[in-house]
């Protein structure tokens, strides 16, 4: 099967709507953090962190992103990997679930946006305020670059 021909059968599985909620072994959990080899790192709904492996059909065709939420088959015999995303959730899945009851409550926004550990946006431009009314003032600064002219 050429790569194009995979590609379409992968995008066709994870795109149709397949809206039945998680069987009694799987689980919903968040993905954290990639890392690597096909390796995700993932918090479950009682705050345990696990790895789970991507499996082969998905490899170079998807990318699941941090904050992402995937459904899992947990191995028993993994020490440290222990489970195997078998679905990849979309935004129409959360509200379905979210609907049927099936979505679980420690992945709700209200808990979310309370949660103090989210990482801060390095994007961002960052101000600095070193208290003193005039910040140009190179007698204050002993940093050769405001002497210099120059501002951070």
């Amino acid at each position: 099967m050429s790569r194009a021909t995979k590609r379409k059968h992968v995008l066709r599985e994870i795109s149709k709507d397949d809206f039945s909620p998680p069987k009694k072994n799987q689980q919903i959990v968040r993905i954290l953090a990639n890392r690597g080899n096909n390796l995700h790192q993932v918090e479950a709904p009682d705050n345990s962190t696990f790895l789970v492996s991507l499996p082969n059909k998905f490899r170079r065709n998807i990318w699941i992103k941090r904050g992402n939420f995937v459904i899992i088959d947990p191995i028993v015999e993994g020490v440290k990997v222990k489970g195997e995303i078998v679905k990849i959730l979309s935004d129409e899945h959360i509200k379905y679930y979210k609907k049927d009851n099936a979505w679980p409550q420690a992945f709700t926004k209200e808990e979310r946006k309370g949660n103090n550990e989210i990482e801060e946006n390095l994007n961002w431009p960052h101000t600095w305020d070193n208290g003193s009314d005039d910040s140009n003032d190179s007698s204050n600064c002993s940093d050769d670059s405001y002497s210099r002219g120059r501002e951070l």
